[in-house]
C-alpha cells in the first residue's frame, strides 16, 4: 500500500515513522515533510495549504490512504476535496474541524449538550470584554477565536495583562475572544481513534506548555511531554469516556457533523476526580504524538485504513498498549514561541545509537553542503522510551546532552514532579 501523509512538524514525522513499522506499507510520500523525515519517506515538495495539487498527486500517484497530520490543510477542507475525487483519505470534515478552529463553537456546544467544561462568557467587542476582564477573578484564561500558527490561548495574572491580549485580538481583526475562568488540578491529552460512532483510545499523555522549567513564560505548543500518565486509571478513563468523549462524539453527530479521524481532548481533572473539557483539537497532539506513537503496539496503518473504510467499530474494541513509558523532550531555538533562528548547524544526531531513543524533526532542513541545519523555533523532539518514567527521564536527558547547535534551549523538568510524586506514593 502507497501511503500520502501530509505536514511537516515533529508530529509528522512520528506519523511518519509508525507507518514506516507496516508491513502493508510498501511507499510513504510525505508533502512538505522535513529533513529527518526524508530518511523513511519520499518528500513531496507541495505545500500544505496547496490542496487542490495534493489532491492530483494523490490521483496521479495511485495513493492508497493519505493521512493528514496538519491541521490547516484539514481547516481549508483537503478531506472534503479527496473524497470528491474517490480518494481514501483518514482526517475529519472541514465542518468537523471547526470544533478546533472556532473555540466559540466548542464552549456553546458543550454548554448546549451539558458536557463539562470551564465557565466562559464570548465577545465579539472590545469595549465588553474588557469590562468583564476588569471584574473578573485572577488568574483568567483568554482565547482568541480562530486557527493560529502560533499562541492562541493566554493565562493571565493580572487584569492588565488580560486588556492587552483582548486589546490585540481585536487589533488584528480576530473574530472574538473566550474568556474562561482558570480551573486549578491535573491536565492530561486525552486521544481516541474515532469513525464517529464508536471511540478507542491511544495512551494518555501530558503535554508541558509553558516555555521554561517550573511552568513558567509563555505558554507554547509544546515543550515536552511524557506517556502514560498514572493518576488517569482505569476508573477515570471510563468516567472520561461516559462525561466527555461519547457525549462530544454524539454531539457533533447530531449538529450534523460526524467526526472521523484522531480526537485529541485536553482534560483537566479536578480534587475530586472528575474530568472537564478544556480545549478539542482536530488531528494528534504534538509533542504529545512523538510518545503515544511510540507505544502504540497495534498496526498505526490498520488502524487509520479500517477508519477511513468504515470498518473501524466492527475491528477495534481497544488497543494493544507497550507497558513502557515514553518521554520527549522538545529542543528549540532561543526566543521561542517567537520565530528561530533558521540555518544553525545541527550537531551530535549521528552518534545516537540506541533502538529506544527516536530523535523527530520538527523545524529542520539541509542545506547546500547537505548539512543538517535548524529552520524554524522548534526543532527536534528527543524521545526515549525504557521500562520506567525515571529509566526514561535518565536516558533523555544523557542522549540530549550529545546534541548542540547555537543557542539551543530546551525544559530540564519533563516529567519529574510526575515521577517524583510516583516516588512518594512508593
Amino acid at each position: 500500500m502507497k501511503v500520502l501523509v501530509v505536514g511537516s512538524g515533529g508530529k509528522d514525522h512520528a506519523l511518519v515513522w509508525s507507518l514506516a513499522q507496516s508491513k502493508k506499507v510498501s511507499q510513504i510520500f510525505c508533502a512538505p515533510g522535513n529533513a529527518g523525515i526524508k530518511n523513511l519517506a519520499e518528500c513531496i515538495d507541495i505545500r500544505i495549504d496547496n490542496i487542490e495539487d495534493l489532491c492530483r498527486f494523490a490521483k496521479e500517484n495511485n495513493i492508497d490512504l493519505t493521512i493528514v497530520g496538519a491541521k490547516l490543510p484539514l481547516s481549508m477542507g483537503i478531506v472534503d476535496l479527496f473524497k470528491k475525487n474517490n480518494l481514501l483519505i483518514f482526517g475529519p470534515t472541514q465542518a468537523a474541524t471547526k470544533i478546533e478552529t472556532s473555540k466559540s463553537f466548542t464552549k456553546k456546544l458543550l454548554n448546549k449538550y451539558h458536557i463539562p467544561t470551564a465557565p466562559y462568557a464570548i465577545f465579539d467587542k472590545e469595549l465588553l470584554a474588557i469590562e468583564y476582564a476588569r471584574k473578573a477573578k485572577y488568574p483568567l484564561v483568554i482565547k482568541y477565536d480562530g486557527t493560529f500558527t502560533r499562541q492562541s490561548v493566554f493565562i493571565c495574572e493580572t487584569f492588565e495583562e488580560a486588556k492587552r491580549i483582548i486589546e490585540n485580538c481585536f487589533e488584528n481583526l480576530y473574530k472574538a475572544v473566550v474568556i474562561e475562568e482558570f480551573l486549578t488540578g491535573k491536565e492530561v491529552s486525552f486521544h481516541v481513534i474515532t469513525d464517529g460512532y464508536n471511540a478507542v483510545p491511544l495512551s494518555t499523555a501530558q503535554n508541558y506548555k509553558k516555555a521554561f522549567d517550573g511552568n513558567a513564560g509563555p505558554n507554547t505548543e509544546g515543550m515536552g511531554s511524557f506517556a502514560p500518565v498514572s493518576f488517569v486509571d482505569t476508573s477515570l478513563e471510563e468516567k472520561i469516556a461516559q462525561n466527555i468523549i461519547f457525549p462530544l462524539i454524539d454531539a457533533m453527530t447530531k449538529e450534523g457533523i460526524s467526526f472521523t479521524g484522531i480526537l485529541h481532548t485536553n482534560l483537566l481533572i479536578d480534587e475530586k476526580n472528575n474530568p472537564y473539557l478544556l480545549g478539542v483539537n482536530s488531528s494528534i497532539g504534538d509533542p504529545e504524538a512523538q510518545v503515544i506513537l511510540p507505544l502504540l503496539e497495534d498496526d498505526l496503518f490498520d488502524i487509520m485504513y479500517s477508519a477511513a473504510i468504515g470498518a473501524f467499530a466492527d475491528e477495534y474494541e481497544s488497543f494493544n498498549l507497550s507497558d513502557s513509558y515514553a518521554i520527549s523532550v522538545v529542543l528549540t531555538s532561543a526566543g521561542y514561541p517567537n520565530p528561530g533562528k533558521k540555518g544553525t548547524p545541527i550537531e551530535g544526531l549521528e552518534f545516537i545509537d540506541d533502538d529506544d531513543v527516536l530523535v523527530f524533526h520538527s523545524g529542520t532542513v539541509k542545506n547546500k553542503y547537505a548539512e543538517l541545519i535548524t529552520n524554524d523555533g522548534r526543532v527536534l523532539s528527543v524521545t526515549a522510551i525504557a521500562s520506567t518514567l525515571h529509566r526514561a527521564y535518565d536516558k533523555v536527558y544523557d542522549v540530549i546532552d550529545v546534541i548542540d547547535f547555537k543557542d539551543m534551549r530546551y525544559r530540564k523538568d519533563i516529567a519529574k514532579h510526575h515521577i517524583e510524586q510516583i516516588a512518594c506514593i512508593l
